[in-house]
C-alpha cells in the first residue's frame, strides 16, 4: 500500500513535470527565434565569441576586455624625475609600455628596468613612451629617479619614471592595471610587486598578444631579458614578442 510520503512525492514529481512542460512551450519559440536573429549573446559574455571580445582575426593584436567593454588606461596624476606632472592625457597618441618598480628592489627591478632602458633606446625615434612607477614613493623621489634612470643610460625623453601618493598608486596597480604592489616585510626589499609590462595603444587601450587559441596574454614578462632567452624556472622571454607588438601598433 502507499505511504502518504510516495504519494506526496508522485504528486509532487507531476506538478515539476507540467511547470517544465509550460516552461518549454513558453521559452521554446523565443528562444529559437533569438538563435535566428543572432541576439542569443547579447550581453551574455560567456557566450560571446573571441572575435567579439578581443577584435578580430585579421587584428594582430587583442583587445584586453572588462566588466564595460574593452580596458582603457585609468586616470592617473604622478610627478615624473624631472619634477613635472604625466598623467594619460600627456600620453594620448602614444604607445605606452608601463610597469610597476621601485629603486631599491634587489632582485627583478634591475633586469626590468635594463629591459625598460634598452626599448626607450630602441623607439628613441617612435612614438613610444615607456612608464615605470615607484611602488616605494616616500623614497623614490624625483631627484632619486633621476639619478637611477642615469645609470641605465636610457633615453630621458622617452622613459618617465613616477613617484606620487603611496595610496594612489597602490589602487593604481590593483584596480587599474590588477597587478601586485604591496609592502611585505618579508619580501627583497621590503616590497612585493608583479615583474610584468603593460602594452597601451596610442588610443588608450590595453593590448596584447595572442596565444594559439586567440586568447589574449594580457602581459609581457619583464624579468627576462632577450640575451637571457630563459630564466631559472624555464619561462621564456616575452621582450622580442613586446617589440613585435609595438610596432604592429605603430603601423596600424
Amino acid at each position: 500500500m502507499p505511504t502518504a510520503s510516495k504519494s506526496n512525492k508522485k504528486t509532487t514529481y507531476l506538478w515539476v513535470s507540467i511547470i517544465v512542460f509550460i516552461f518549454g512551450i513558453v521559452t521554446i519559440p523565443s528562444l529559437v527565434s533569438r538563435i535566428k536573429n543572432g541576439t542569443i549573446v547579447d550581453n551574455n559574455r560567456l557566450t560571446l565569441t573571441p572575435e567579439v571580445l578581443y577584435g578580430s582575426a585579421e587584428e594582430s593584436l587583442a583587445y584586453l576586455m572588462g566588466s564595460e567593454g574593452a580596458r582603457q588606461i585609468p586616470d592617473f596624476s604622478f610627478t615624473d624625475q624631472n619634477g613635472k606632472i604625466l598623467s594619460p592625457d600627456d600620453l594620448k597618441g602614444k604607445v605606452v609600455v608601463l610597469d610597476f618598480f621601485f629603486t631599491t628592489c634587489p632582485t627583478i627591478c634591475p633586469i626590468m628596468s635594463q629591459n625598460m632602458a634598452e626599448l626607450a633606446d630602441e623607439f628613441k625615434d617612435d612614438e613610444v613612451v615607456f612608464v615605470s612607477i615607484s611602488i616605494n614613493p616616500f623614497y623614490d623621489t624625483p631627484e632619486r629617479l633621476l639619478s637611477y634612470q642615469k645609470k641605465y643610460l636610457a633615453d630621458t625623453h622617452s622613459w618617465f619614471l613616477l613617484t606620487g601618493q603611496r595610496e594612489e598608486i597602490y589602487a593604481l596597480a590593483e584596480e587599474g592595471f590588477f597587478m601586485i604592489a604591496q609592502e611585505d616585510e618579508a619580501a627583497p626589499g621590503g616590497f612585493e610587486h608583479s615583474g610584468l609590462f603593460a602594452l597601451i595603444d596610442s588610443e588608450g587601450y590595453f593590448r596584447s598578444s595572442k596565444d594559439d587559441f586567440g586568447n589574449p596574454l594580457i602581459y609581457y614578462r619583464g624579468t627576462i631579458t632577450r640575451e637571457m632567452g630563459v630564466d631559472s624556472d624555464g619561462e621564456t622571454e616575452q621582450i622580442s614578442q613586446l617589440v613585435a607588438d609595438i610596432h604592429s601598433l605603430l603601423n596600424e
